[in-house]
């Protein structure tokens, strides 16, 4: 049978590994799909040291890919939003399937992406766009059908969880790992995307999307980075039974959907609270499956490339299927997408870990509590550390039940008021996932 014909644009870290898996594995791939997978083009500007592509055809404009017509798929490896977005749709009105890793991409343009690929009867394929080698979109989508997703929560950027990791095991500070991070390649020049929660929001968006039937609506995600985090808190969690991990967290609740990236106390015995370095893991749980756990690199050279080549492999199997019998991009089919609203997060539902900075004398406890009691917030456990007594101050470390956020923040806002109370309330989330 005749190959399928892929134009790669971008020959960068994914690029690189994708052309490199699939003339490594060529005959097994064409095992797999019943046809050869074939690199007949190639869009870079500057060519990979760690590629040898022969007499691939090499091209410096991406626009040549997406117009050539022997090109059957084409691998979108670029990044970024506009031109990226430009590429795809223009490959999408050629008549061309997309395969793509672009998070970013997908979870703001999505919707319009979808929309022109399903008029046009053409697949988009982004399994590389979340977790990287991780088939966690495929898991969702596909291996959990028959199951009414209740939640997901997700360690989804390598970046913030290799900080926490040397923050916790090495007792390092914030500002010290994020800039052995840079200097490894683990964190860009300007890390705001990882340490701000904003690369996370991407990909939960997406997961959010597969997993509820809910259409891509990123800007409705809160978010909060890691930058804030200090050794004392780490520390203080541990000493709680606890670890600190920037999670992404997604919950269907009957007022709508909750979508929320920000540093999370998760039990230590939890398997996804001992994911450490720039590995990566989500759980999903299912009504009928209950609660899976999908591990392993979420970035790097061939392990994204190992996304990218089984979504080309899955597109090269749906050539020839009718369009409206493929799986849809979002799981659900297009017209059965569900208006569930997105949640604010003073609406969101959660435990929480409060650090309140005090003056060293009697009675202030009984204030905290009594400011707990009128906002209807119960408390778990509580930590008053009086060997590090400092300037007057003593910390005092408290976990409370799950209460609904707006009622933290009045407390928050009453104990911030207080005359014996110095400093903001370090306020940090807490999900059993359980």
């Amino acid at each position: 049978m005749k190959p399928v014909k892929v134009g790669i644009c971008g020959l960068g870290t994914v690029g690189g590994g994708t052309f490199n898996v699939l003339k490594r594995n060529a005959e097994e791939i064409a095992r797999r799909a019943g046809r050869g997978i074939e690199v007949a083009q190639i869009a870079t500007r500057h060519p990979n040291p760690k590629c040898d592509t022969g007499t691939t055809a090499i091209t410096a404009d991406i626009f040549d890919v997406v117009n050539n017509p022997e090109i059957d798929i084409v691998v979108e490896l670029i990044g970024g939003y506009t031109l990226a977005k430009e590429l795809v749709l223009k490959a999408i009105e050629n008549g061309k399937h997309v395969v793509t890793a672009n998070k970013a991409l997908i979870a703001v343009h999505g919707n319009e992406i979808f929309a022109k690929a399903c008029e046009k009867g053409v697949i988009v394929a982004f399994e590389a766009s979340v977790a990287g080698g991780i088939p966690v979109i495929k898991a969702i989508r596909e291996g959990l059908a028959g199951n009414r997703i209740n939640w997901l929560a997700g360690i989804i950027n390598g970046t913030g969880n290799f900080i926490l990791t040397e923050m916790r095991e090495k007792g390092r500070t914030f500002e010290d790992v994020l800039k052995e991070a840079q200097e490894l390649g683990y964190a860009e020049a300007d890390p705001t995307f990882d340490v701000e929660g904003i690369d996370a929001a991407h990909k939960l968006t997406i997961l959010a999307s597969i997993a509820f039937g809910i259409p891509l609506q990123f800007d409705k995600a809160y978010t909060e980075g890691i930058a804030r985090l200090t050794t004392a808190d780490v520390n203080y969690a541990e000493a709680l039974g606890y670890r600190i991990k920037h999670l992404g967290v997604a919950r269907r609740t009957d007022a709508g959907i909750e979508l929320r990236v920000h540093p999370t106390l998760i039990p230590a015995d939890r398997l996804i609270a001992n994911v450490n370095g720039v590995m990566n893991a989500v759980m999903v749980n299912g009504d009928a499956v209950g609660s899976t756990l999908y591990y392993g690199a979420g970035a790097g050279m061939e392990p994204t490339a190992s996304a990218v080549v089984a979504d080309l492999v899955d597109v090269t199997r749906a050539l020839t299927t009718d369009p409206n019998n493929r799986v849809p991009h979002l799981a659900f089919q297009p017209d059965s997408l569900s208006d569930h609203p997105i949640l604010p997060i003073s609406a969101c539902e959660s435990a929480y870990y409060l650090r309140i900075q005090a003056k060293d004398h009697p009675g202030v406890l009984a204030q905290v509590a009594t400011i707990l009691s009128e906002c209807g917030i119960n408390i778990e456990s509580i930590m008053q550390k009086e060997a590090e007594v400092q300037d007057g101050l003593v910390p005092v470390i408290l976990v409370t039940h799950r209460v609904v956020e707006q009622r933290i923040d009045d407390a928050i806002a009453a104990l911030e008021a207080l005359d014996d109370v110095a400093d903001k309330v370090v306020r940090i989330r807490v999900e059993q996932l359980n």
